[in-house]
């Protein structure tokens, strides 16, 4: 019998190439987006490809009975992996953001993900296999991210429940493995939704998701992919948070493109330089941002 994996945030993105990469290695697909005519076109060229089975569920994940919906859809179903992946952000000060946007937000990166994972978890410890990867972000493991304060505590969320679910899980000697995919800046249609342009020059959705799956071979909690982003995030943990927050302040506002924001060289002590550096790396060219 074929596997199955049910995507999230299938229609673009990583999602999309986690849905091309299993469709590779024969699983049967569960693609769950908004847009309805992206998963049928996503469906035809698998199966044109790979003569891969597709079943669609469209859903807005905003809404909780949409995710009820979703639940109910797939209460006979087989599924031995679920990539928890839908997702946006918003970036702005918080006094100019929409409370509207940033609401429906945390409704999709909280809410969804937490009522769709435990849905999940559930149907595959009774099945007695499993695996679910909960897509979090860099940021979730970062102490905050002014600018895109809000996105920043979604994942952060993501990244909390999935460590201490998987802990439970262990404890409790079960069959079923989770896991939370930290990357930083990946080349998608993230960026055009929250209205971003990253200084850290992204990976392509095709080596994240390459990265994920070989996390994922090796039942690690926390997959962060590439080695420039493991090591801009365990650097971080070193640096005072007085001198780690206006970095990421100054991170964000290039982003969104805010008017800069000017970081002291004499604040940023020598051990502090390279991790600058290396979050400060726009368009592949590195450069210290001391102005």
């Amino acid at each position: 019998m074929s596997k199955t994996v049910w995507i999230t945030g299938a229609s673009s993105g990583i999602g999309r190439e986690f849905a091309r990469r299993y469709a590779r290695l024969g699983f049967r697909l569960i693609l769950t987006a908004r847009r309805t005519d992206r998963l049928e076109a996503l469906a035809a060229e698998l199966t044109a490809k790979h003569s891969t089975f597709c079943r669609i569920l469209p859903a807005d994940l905003e809404q909780e009975s949409e995710c009820a919906r979703l639940c109910e859809a797939l209460t006979d179903e087989r599924i031995d992996i679920f990539i928890n992946n839908a997702g946006f952000g918003v970036c702005g000060s918080f006094l100019e953001t929409s409370g509207e946007k940033e609401l429906s937000m945390a409704k999709v990166n909280v809410l969804a993900m937490h009522q769709l994972f435990k849905f999940a978890v559930k149907k595959m410890e009774a099945q007695g296999f499993g695996t679910v990867l909960n897509v979090a972000s860099s940021a979730g493991l970062l102490p905050g991210g002014p600018y895109m304060a809000g996105y920043y505590a979604t994942k952060a969320y993501v990244v909390s429940l999935t460590r201490g679910v998987a802990e439970e899980l262990r404890e409790q000697h079960s069959p079923v493995y989770v896991c939370a995919l930290c990357p930083g800046p990946v080349d998608t249609e993230f960026n055009e939704r929250a209205d971003v342009v990253f200084a850290l020059r992204g990976i392509s959705p095709e080596l994240c998701v390459e990265e994920a799956m070989r996390g994922m071979l090796h039942h690690k909690t926390i997959i962060v992919p590439s080695a420039l982003m493991r090591a801009a995030t365990t650097a971080q943990r070193f640096m005072p948070m007085a001198i780690l927050m206006p970095i990421m302040a100054h991170q964000q506002k290039k982003k969104a493109g805010l008017k800069g924001y000017c970081v002291q060289q004499a604040a940023i002590p020598a051990f502090a330089e390279p991790v600058f550096m290396t979050i400060s790396r726009k368009r592949g060219k590195m450069r210290k941002n001391l102005q």
